[in-house]
C-alpha cells in the first residue's frame, strides 16, 4: 500500500504549509496526522469530532500504515481544539490552490456564487449567531472552488468581491443572485475577463421597473419591430414534472444605453426575462425573473446560464444538507465550525470527482468507511 502522506499529491502536499495552531514546542500529535484523519474521516461519514476521533480509532491499524501515529489517535478535544484555532484564511487559501492545481475551468464555464448559513453554528445562550458562508460553484466540473465567511456585521455584498478575487474566472460566466447585483462586482468580473448573468430584483429599484418596462412594451408588439428582441424555450419532463421556461432578450445598444445612461455597469450587453411555469400533479406554479449580462443576447444560451445557476443549490448545498448532516452540526469552538465547512467541501469535490461507482454522496461516504481501497481511490484523486 502507498503511503498517503508520501505520494507528491497527498494531502500533505497540499495542506503542509498550513500552520499548526498551537503553542507549545512538541505537540504529542503531529498537525498533519490530525488534518489527515479528520478528512479521511469526514469522506467516510463523520460530522462530528467524537466521530473523527471515532474512526481514527476504528481504522487505527490502516492508518498506522500511512501516518505515523507516534502516541496513538488524537481526542475528539484535540481534533476541536485543533481546527478550532486553526487560521481559517489560511486554510480556504489552501482549499482554493488546491482546486485550482487538481481542475481547469472551460471556456463558458457557469461559476456560481451563492451563500448558505450554517444553522447549527448558532449559539442563544453566547449571543453567537449563525456562521454564513459565501461559495463558488463550477457548475460543468462539479467542484467547490473556493469558500469565505461572511463578517458577523456585514453581508454578502462585502464577502462576494473577496471570493472572485481568490479565482481564477478567466473566460467563466458568473452567476449570482440579486443580494451580489452591484455595479462594482460587476466590474470586478468583467476585470477579471469573465462575464456576468446577475438577477436584477426591486433592490435595484429604478433599473429594475425600466427593465419591467421595457419588456412589457417589446412584448406587446409579438413582431419585435418597434423593440427588437430574441426569444427561446425549454421544455422539461422528470418525475412527474413538466416545466416551461421560456426566455426573452433585448440587446440593442440604444436600449442598453437608455436603461444605464451613464455606463455604470460594465460591460452590460443584455438585459433578459424569464418566465417559468412548474406543474406536478395538480399543483402549477409559475415565477418572472429578469437578469442583467455582459453576455451576448442569445436567449437559448442564457436560459441554458441561468438555470444551471441553481446547480449550487441542487449539488452542492442540498449535498451538504443530507449527505453531510451540515445544518446539524454543532460545532461551534473557535473557527471549527468554519474549517469543518472546508473539510467537508474537500470530502464533497473528491467523492463527486470520483466516477467508478454510481452512487449518491451518502452512499459514496459509507463505501469509503467500509473499503479502504475506495477510500485510497477518492484520495487519490488528490492531485
Amino acid at each position: 500500500m502507498t503511503p498517503i502522506l508520501t505520494k507528491p499529491s497527498s494531502i500533505a502536499a497540499h495542506f503542509g504549509g498550513l500552520r499548526d495552531p498551537r503553542y507549545h514546542h512538541s505537540p504529542p500529535h503531529r498537525f498533519m496526522d490530525i488534518m489527515t484523519i479528520a478528512i479521511c474521516a469526514v469522506i467516510c461519514g463523520a460530522n462530528d469530532w467524537e466521530a473523527v476521533a471515532e474512526f481514527g480509532r476504528a481504522k487505527a491499524a490502516w492508518l498506522r500504515t500511512c501516518l505515523p501515529l507516534a502516541n496513538g489517535i488524537p481526542s475528539a478535544d484535540t481534533f476541536s481544539r485543533v481546527f478550532g484555532q486553526l487560521n481559517p484564511v489560511e486554510f480556504e487559501h489552501s482549499f482554493i490552490n488546491w482546486v485550482q492545481a487538481i481542475s481547469s475551468l472551460t471556456n463558458g464555464e457557469v461559476v456560481a456564487i451563492d451563500g448558505k448559513s450554517l444553522r447549527g453554528s448558532a449559539d442563544q445562550s453566547h449571543d453567537q449567531r449563525a456562521i454564513h458562508m459565501v461559495s463558488a460553484w463550477a457548475s460543468q466540473n462539479r467542484l467547490v472552488l473556493g469558500q469565505v465567511k461572511v463578517d458577523d456585521k456585514s453581508n454578502e455584498i462585502t464577502a462576494i468581491p473577496v471570493l472572485l478575487r481568490l479565482l481564477a474566472l478567466q473566460g467563466c460566466i458568473v452567476t449570482i443572485d440579486a443580494m451580489g447585483t452591484q455595479t462594482a462586482i460587476a466590474a470586478q468580473v468583467i476585470q477579471q475577463e469573465a462575464d456576468y448573468a446577475l438577477a436584477l430584483k426591486e433592490n435595484q429599484g429604478h433599473l429594475y421597473h425600466e427593465v419591467v418596462r421595457l419588456f412589457a412594451d417589446a412584448l406587446a408588439d409579438p413582431t419585435g419591430r418597434r423593440i427588437p428582441y430574441a426569444t427561446a424555450q425549454t421544455l422539461n419532463k422528470g418525475h412527474g414534472r413538466l416545466e416551461t421556461r421560456q426566455c426573452w432578450t433585448i440587446s440593442q445598444p440604444d436600449y442598453i444605453k437608455y436603461l444605464d445612461p451613464q455606463g455604470r455597469w460594465a460591460g452590460l450587453q443584455t438585459v433578459v426575462k424569464i418566465e417559468s411555469h412548474r406543474r406536478l400533479g395538480d399543483e402549477q406554479t409559475s415565477e418572472v425573473r429578469y437578469y442583467l449580462t455582459s453576455l451576448a443576447g442569445d436567449p437559448k444560451l442564457l436560459n441554458q446560464v441561468i438555470r444551471t445557476h441553481w446547480t449550487i443549490e441542487n449539488q452542492l448545498h442540498w449535498g451538504l444538507d443530507v449527505a453531510f448532516r451540515e445544518d446539524d452540526s454543532r460545532v461551534r469552538h473557535g473557527y471549527a465550525a468554519e474549517n469543518l465547512a472546508v473539510v467537508r467541501h474537500i470530502a464533497l469535490n473528491l467523492l463527486k470527482q470520483e466516477g467508478s461507482l454510481k452512487l449518491g454522496l451518502q452512499n459514496k461516504r459509507l463505501r469509503a468507511g467500509w473499503d479502504n481501497d475506495y477510500l485510497l481511490k477518492v484520495l487519490s484523486l488528490l492531485t
